[in-house]
């Protein structure tokens, strides 16, 4: 409970999530994106790209003049749906897997200078003022070069956003956020699954639909697990922006025996604490845990 003293010092909560395609802000932190904007925090997404070279079946464009069309219409439905407060574009281009000849394009993502993305990124920070902010882990999840660029550019922006010597185009006042967090993918799991490719004769050094995923190289890459969200409360809405990226396959994630043994088994996100360092092996269950926010759909502020 808190006092009249309290509550006017306490802040909205703002999640800041910064990532590189559309359908990553989904298939990965989608959870708890939709859980904190239930709750009523503010969270916004940073994209970097419009997922250009993502593979989309030819039916998915009627209607669209480009896959980046088709792709950043899907990330707004995906939005609407998880409930964002606000998406804003980087306005790089995707640079497809690693080796192909997308990672040279002049505009890919992965082409540009560390510190001209992330003095962007730190833009967005200063301007939105996030407690907390999201993105990958140090190998991007599965290794895309442009979640790798992305992951650098933002560990840069939030400690750039503070440098009271940069002064970013907005000319907007230095901002520390409290929190940065990176999403990582529980390694138990994907032994699981390497394994068991193994079992049925299937190569997990060639999986997904390019076979350009190297599960069992990632699988043995383990990144420390100090936040667990549990979104069950909102899987269905996790599930209704899932289907909003059907160029990318949303769909099939949802339906079936498949999707509603997901929502009430495995309705968890997982993440890796980078700053402030963690100080204990304590599992945090609240991404806003000792931060003293409010939530705005419940006017009565919470301590976290």
């Amino acid at each position: 409970m808190h006092n009249h003293f309290d509550q006017e010092y306490l802040r909205p909560a703002v999640l800041l999530a910064v990532l590189a395609h559309p359908d990553d802000e989904t298939f990965g932190t989608g959870g708890t994106l939709a859980l904190y904007a239930r709750r009523g925090a503010q969270v916004y997404l940073v994209c970097a790209t419009r997922g250009e070279v993502g593979d989309v079946d030819p039916k998915y464009l009627r209607g669209f003049d480009s896959v980046a069309a088709r792709r950043e219409a899907e990330l707004r439905c995906a939005a609407e749906k998880l409930g964002l407060s606000g998406v804003y574009f980087l306005n790089y281009r995707d640079s497809g897997m690693p080796g192909s000849p997308d990672n040279q394009h002049p505009q890919a993502l992965a082409a540009q200078p560390v510190e001209v993305v992330a003095q962007e990124v730190a833009g967005y920070i200063r301007l939105l003022k996030p407690q907390v902010v999201l993105t990958f882990d140090p190998i991007g999840g599965y290794r895309h070069p442009d979640h790798i660029a992305i992951h650098h550019a933002t560990v840069r922006a939030f400690h750039l956003a503070a440098d009271v010597d940069f002064a970013d185009s907005r000319v907007l006042q230095p901002y520390q956020a409290d929190k940065l967090y990176f999403h990582n993918m529980p390694r138990g799991l994907l032994r699981l699954m390497v394994r068991g490719m193994r079992l049925i004769g299937r190569d997990p050094t060639k999986f997904g639909r390019n076979k350009d995923i190297d599960l069992a190289s990632i699988a043995e890459v383990s990144f420390p697990t100090h936040a667990v969200v549990n979104y069950q409360p909102v899987a269905v809405l996790r599930d209704e922006a899932s289907a909003c990226h059907a160029s990318q396959g949303g769909e099939g994630m949802v339906g079936g025996i498949f999707g509603t043994l997901r929502r009430w088994f495995a309705s968890r996100e997982t993440y890796m604490r980078a700053e402030p360092a963690p100080q204990n092996n304590r599992i945090e269950r609240d991404l806003f845990e000792g931060l003293a926010v409010t939530y705005l759909n419940d006017g009565k502020g919470a301590k976290a």
